[in-house]
């Protein structure tokens, strides 16, 4: 199953509804302003599933944020080993977390403005989790059934800022730099796929999403250790090799590119770059 949050309305006007996506048609779930708010419902599997509320052609449609509002945003550091090559690391033992706010996120097709501050905008495509069922100190074994689905994410990251501490979160969660959706795809339904990340065409990054060093089930496990990890939650589960600031010369985002994050399976982000006014 897909789920999505479909804009409607205009201006003062807009608002957000939960759909289901068949095909090229959107079925609203009637009652939930978002995906998130539909997963903090017990359950919501059989809610969307038997939904028949209104519908949308999806061509054309105004995506937000899968999940608008999720209550954790926690990001993963160096969980690709041609990323942490790249970037001149070791493998680590334990996951590196830091975390992002909800105010970072944009819909999929969003416009991904630079900021005035920085100018060195770099991409980073990920598999996000998306948690479907409450938990603390969860195993292993049991992490697979409190994850609701899947989705994509492009961890912008503005490199200036992330690097001018040993703590990355200045640069890791600047307002409005987060593209993520289109769907979520349930956990049934996705296995993993090939990871891309294109900068006007060019193909930057392109690694399968399961060659991590730590997997969904065993981050689900690891934070919750930590944390109560809540329905709607996010995991970004980390980004490949292909980076710009590994690059020689270093290759940054730049007024007018189109970046696209896809993964097969889960769907495409096409976020076009302007310069923030």
């Amino acid at each position: 199953m897909r789920l999505l949050t479909l804009r409607t309305g205009t201006g003062t006007g807009q608002n957000t509804v939960a759909v289901r996506q068949d095909g090229d048609t959107l079925t609203e779930i009637d009652g939930f302003a978002d995906v998130g708010a539909l997963l903090r419902t017990e359950g919501w599997e059989s809610i969307a599933a038997a939904a028949n509320g209104a519908t949308h052609p999806y061509d054309g449609a105004d995506l937000a944020a899968v999940v608008p509002f999720p209550g954790k945003i926690i990001c993963v550091g160096h969980n690709y080993r041609n990323h942490i090559n790249e970037m001149g690391r070791e493998v680590p033992e334990y996951p590196t977390l830091f975390a992002k706010y909800q105010e970072s996120l944009i819909g999929p097709n969003d416009d991904l403005a630079l900021p005035q501050e920085s100018d060195t905008v770099d991409w980073e495509s990920e598999l996000a989790v998306v948690i479907g069922k409450k938990g603390r100190r969860i195993s292993e074994a049991d992490a697979a059934g409190h994850i609701a689905g899947y989705s994509v994410l492009n961890d912008v990251s503005m490199r200036d800022y992330q690097f001018r501490t040993i703590q990355w979160l200045q640069g890791k969660t600047w307002e409005k730099s987060t593209p993520f959706g289109p769907a979520l795809v349930t956990r049934d339904e996705f296995s993993g796929g090939l990871m891309t990340t294109a900068v006007d065409g060019e193909i930057q990054q392109s690694t399968p999403t399961n060659d991590v060093v730590f997997t969904p089930e065993f981050l689900v496990s690891y934070i919750s250790t930590i944390i109560t990890l809540n329905p709607g939650d996010v995991i970004a589960t980390g980004t490949p090799g292909g980076v710009g600031h590994a690059q020689d010369p270093k290759r940054y985002l730049q007024e007018g590119q189109v970046l696209v994050t896809t993964i097969e399976g889960l769907g495409q982000l096409r976020n076009r770059v302007i310069k923030e006014a």
